[in-house]
């Protein structure tokens, strides 16, 4: 089924459902919380995990409750842990807040041990990575740890892909070492300085991604899909009302990676992503948020 190994985050989701944002010093009352696993490269892991790629995850943790959560989401869904627990940290938490009506999102994550992964630690995994067909990071934990693996990939010819999410700064050569690029349409134009809200804008950002040595970007644009450079907007698949958008675009991200590593061509790996996708937005809570292949292939 191809082997992918993510780097990346661990964070507990402590999500507010209300009508709207409070304002600064206000408080108001919401209409719903939970508490479940989330941070990026972990969602990104358990949707991989689950459309079926043997899936490895390079990670820190606290010794804490929250990293009971982590390791016991992961082994869950069949992902293989990669971890140092210190004791001198916190596992990382996010506040999400959800505008009830639309599903909308907004989150403040505080990454806590993971936040410390240095070149070092990426360095003590240089064989799991170089072993793998695709080596996937964002950008929650430091940039340096991100190039690292990226550099170990790309050396082993392992397919490299980097979501760059949140929006920040990167260093130069960063992009180069990419043979994917999956931002939304605010991270990219952070990239590219070129807002994206349709395809034509879509294409002439991914222009600049190419510039900028990408091999082939990928926007992610919401409900109007992903725009695949050199093919075009690949529509979104609608799997049922939206209940929330948190984790859609790690969802895109995981299935994405998994098709990848079984030798799927890439116009077919978008599409297993945005189906994984459309899925993972109908559920909040009592699903795993996260479909199995089954559900995915069903769908498309």
């Amino acid at each position: 089924m191809g082997t992918v190994v993510i780097l990346g985050v661990f964070v507990a989701d402590t999500a507010y459902r209300a009508t709207r944002m409070p304002v600064m010093g206000e408080t108001i009352l919401g209409n719903a919380f939970s508490l479940g696993p989330g941070g990026k490269g972990s969602n990104q892991a358990v949707a991989c995990a689950r459309i079926g790629a043997e899936t490895h995850m390079i990670s820190l943790l606290g010794q804490d409750d929250f990293a009971k959560l982590a390791l016991d989401t992961w082994a869950d869904a069949g992902v293989i842990p990669h971890v140092r627990q210190l004791t001198d940290s916190y596992t990382g938490a996010a506040y999400i807040f959800i505008e009830e009506a639309s599903g909308d999102n907004a989150i403040i994550i505080a990454p806590g041990a993971a936040a410390l992964i240095s070149t070092a630690d990426i360095d003590a995994q240089t064989e799991l990575i170089a072993s793998a067909d695709v080596f996937v990071t964002q950008l929650e934990q430091s940039i340096d740890a991100a190039v690292r693996g990226l550099e170990i990939a790309r050396k082993a010819g392992v397919t490299t892909i980097l979501n760059p999410a949140p929006a920040a700064e990167l260093p130069d050569g960063m992009l180069a070492l990419c043979d994917y690029v999956t931002p939304n349409e605010t991270e990219c134009e952070a990239l590219t300085g070129i807002a994206v809200t349709n395809e034509t804008e879509a294409q002439k950002a991914c222009v600049a991604l190419r510039d900028l040595g990408v091999k082939t970007p990928i926007i992610t644009m919401g409900e109007q899909g992903a725009y695949l450079f050199g093919h075009g907007l690949v529509p979104s698949v609608k799997a049922g009302d939206v209940v929330e958008t948190t984790g859609a675009g790690d969802a895109f991200n995981g299935a994405f990676a998994a098709a990848l590593a079984e030798g799927k061509p890439p116009l077919e790996a978008v599409r297993y992503g945005c189906a994984t996708a459309g899925i993972s937005v109908t559920r909040a809570g009592t699903a795993p948020a996260m479909p199995s292949r089954a559900e995915v292939e069903a769908l498309l």
